[in-house]
């Protein structure tokens, strides 16, 4: 049996691979894993440098490809080019159809669990389990435990069984690495962004924030059957938003708009 995190590199799955190398979570996990879109901001690449030094197993990076390189190409879509990968919001409503989490995060790792079990190409796997995945979902984010779709891996949530929440993940942290932020892991032209994490990128990585605008401008008529598409759910120019709009009314968003790859599942 191999144990193997999940890494998005966020908060939940940070800490869960922080306790792990500490021994306050078992048994000693045999790597982690971290599938990357390539589109994520470089505070979450050099987070991700960092996290990788502090741990006694490996972490493997891999990878779909680039996944805002494929989109502007038509790569991963049907022939027709009828949808997305990426669920843009349309001028006549309603979001495409979502298929990034499946093909950028979860088949990367699928792909990776098989090699690791010495798997060749379309080799039947095990009838059995394998591989138990520790997934980093917090007791706050209970309702999105769900199982594995292949028998051979078992999915698992050390957070949930130790009754941590997100803000008890937060607080660990700062009391073992104080004055040290952890990364926010999502693509930097997510569309599920809040309003109040496309404020604190504007402001706080003006980098991101640009490459998200041109972006925006590039996927603008990149959609057939639905008319335009857009990065932010007010269906406009990604530059043109106003942000204030969620933190005025006093409304936070429960998951922080983060991607560790099981949201859509």
């Amino acid at each position: 049996m191999i144990e193997v995190i999940s890494l998005g590199a966020g908060v939940q799955s940070t800490v869960m691979a922080l306790m792990a190398a500490e021994g306050e979570l078992s048994p000693m996990p045999a790597c982690a894993i971290f599938a990357d879109t390539m589109f994520e901001p470089q505070g979450v690449y050099d987070h991700l440098n960092w996290l990788e030094k502090q741990v006694p197993y490996p972490v493997y990076r891999v990878s779909a490809g680039d996944i805002k390189d494929h989109h502007l190409k038509g790569i991963g879509t049907r022939s027709n080019n009828a949808f997305s990968t990426i669920p843009f919001y349309t001028e006549k409503g309603g979001l495409g159809r979502r298929q990034c989490t499946s093909n950028y995060k979860i088949d990367p790792i699928r792909k990776k669990l098989r090699d690791l079990l010495g798997l060749k190409p379309r080799q039947r796997a095990p009838k059995k389990t394998a591989v138990r995945q520790w997934l980093g979902i917090s007791t706050d984010e209970a309702m999105r435990m769900k199982p594995s779709r292949d028998l051979w891996v078992e999915n698992t949530w050390p957070l949930i069984d130790s009754r941590m929440s997100r803000q008890d993940c937060i607080k660990w942290f700062d009391k073992r690495y104080p004055g040290r932020t952890l990364a926010k892991s999502a693509c930097i032209a997510c569309p599920f962004h809040n309003d109040l994490m496309w404020r604190d990128m504007k402001k706080d990585d003006p980098q991101s924030f640009n490459e998200a605008v041109e972006f925006d401008k590039a996927i603008r008529n990149k959609g057939r059957n639905d008319g335009r598409q857009y990065v932010h759910r007010s269906c406009k120019p990604l530059d043109e938003v106003d942000f204030r709009s969620l933190e005025d009314l006093g409304q936070l968003n429960l998951f922080n708009n983060e991607c560790e790859g099981m949201c859509g599942i």
